[in-house]
């Protein structure tokens, strides 16, 4: 029976795709975790999408605000800064030579 490895390959990326779900505009936790979630990534848990943004933040390249509600509790919003823009065009561009990198290993052995 094969392993998942899903959950170990979104760990390594999830940082640079938080930063790119923030490049519509700012957002919080709950609406970041349902556009990596509508992207077919998963259900990103609290426990781990929280972190990523307490790091992307203390690294400045996201900033956030908290904002109280008419009712219910308040949010944090996070929005990407100039810093957090271009490590994304960087990182993005890394990732995607990755990626096809990888692809032609993967289509490479299932020609053989």
């Amino acid at each position: 029976m094969a392993v998942d490895r899903r959950a170990s390959w979104l760990k390594g990326v999830l940082d640079l795709l938080v930063l790119a779900g923030l490049t519509r505009g700012e957002s919080y936790g709950y609406e970041i975790a349902k556009t990596l979630a509508d992207a077919g990534l998963g259900q990103i848990k609290g426990g781990t999408l929280y972190p990523v943004l307490n790091r992307l933040e203390e690294a400045g390249l996201v900033s956030s605000e908290f904002r109280a509600a008419d009712r219910g509790p308040g949010r944090r919003y996070y929005r990407l800064t100039a810093a957090g823009s271009a490590t994304l065009a960087e990182q993005s561009g890394l990732w995607l030579a990755f990626d096809e990198s990888v692809r032609k290993m993967l289509t490479q052995g299932a020609e053989r």
